[in-house]
């Protein structure tokens, strides 16, 4: 289990403070109340301002921040927030938040297994509900389901090859090549991964492996009549196609998600307000998978080890130079 960024940890605590300021209608000093949840009046300040001054983008889910923390004076008129004495909760119903204790991680990987869910089932209405309530937990508005079908259209061709055992011919736009392949593959096993759905698929190459497509850059799919019978020793190879590599990387705080998007498995090592430690169990191919990560993380995320793998970025950014400029 990965532990929780400290930032995250530190905003997570919030709806406790509000839910102790809610039984204090004068207000309490922010030296008591910060003593309560064992942390430094200094800390909680700043916490509060962040979550009620950060730049966050009015288009995410409708993510509405009501301003409900008031900051006073020793005298209780109001004071410059940088300097108040006293913190004091307002509501039109102070004595009840309706605050829902469930772990934040654990809410989140239910919404996010929803919405997978409804990548298969998209007419499902009772999903489609569970999904609104989750989005009003978690958001403080529907967010509506999203039109999973704008970008997995192709899902049902492949599951129904899949099921019967049909060959399908794709127009694929390579993740780590240039340009456009028209291929013909044998789909074995539809996985939905950090990065979408993917497609494991035969047939087996001459060096005895299999390979993986992303749905997201199948470009078309045309099911033939062709029927293929899977390897006596598929499941052997599948698990060998999703075999990874431990890498330790540093990144900043602004560009961890790269690590959720490249990795199979995140875990954390090291933690501070400005970079992260993790060790990331990624997938072949390493240099190319290492290079993409370090690109868009940027110029402070470095590899720590394997050390072979410390100039991927590097080499990755002068073979896209060349391509883009020739």
């Amino acid at each position: 289990m990965t532990a929780t960024p400290k930032y995250v940890a530190r905003i997570a605590r919030l709806p406790q403070v509000f839910e102790r300021l809610a039984r204090e209608p004068d207000g309490m000093s922010l030296t008591a109340l910060a003593a309560e949840f064992d942390v430094t009046a200094a800390e909680l300040r700043e916490d509060l301002l962040a979550f009620y001054t950060a730049d966050v983008s009015t288009i995410m889910l409708g993510l509405a921040r009501p301003e409900v923390v008031e900051f006073l004076g020793a005298d209780g008129l109001s004071d410059d927030p940088n300097e108040a004495e006293i913190v004091r909760f307002l509501s039109d119903q102070p004595t009840d938040l309706g605050v829902e204790y469930v772990d934040a991680g654990e809410l989140g990987l239910v919404y996010a297994a929803a919405l997978a869910l409804a990548d298969i089932e998209p007419d499902d209405e009772d999903l489609g509900g569970a999904i609104d309530a989750l989005a009003e937990t978690m958001f403080g508005e529907v967010a509506g389901v999203p039109d999973v079908r704008a970008w997995n259209r192709l899902l049902p061709k492949l599951q129904n090859a899949q099921r019967d055992g049909k060959a399908v011919r794709i127009v694929y736009s390579r993740a780590w090549e240039h340009g456009l392949t028209e291929r013909e593959i044998e789909p074995y096993r539809l996985l939905q991964t950090r990065r979408g759905w993917e497609v494991d698929a035969g047939p087996v190459d001459e060096n005895g492996l299999l390979r993986t497509f992303l749905l997201s850059n199948i470009r078309s799919v045309e099911v033939l009549d062709r029927v293929f019978e899977a390897p006596a020793d598929l499941a052997d190879r599948l698990a060998a196609q999703r075999e990874t590599t431990t890498v330790r990387v540093v990144l900043p705080q602004s560009a961890r998600w790269a690590a959720d998007f490249y990795a199979e498995k995140v875990s954390f090592i090291q933690d501070d307000e400005e970079s992260v430690v993790v060790d990331l169990e990624l997938l072949p191919p390493l240099d190319r998978r290492v290079g993409m990560l370090l690109l868009a993380a940027g110029p402070d995320a470095f590899v720590m080890s394997p050390r072979e793998l410390e100039t991927a970025g590097v080499v990755l950014a002068e073979e896209l130079l060349f391509h883009h400029s020739s």
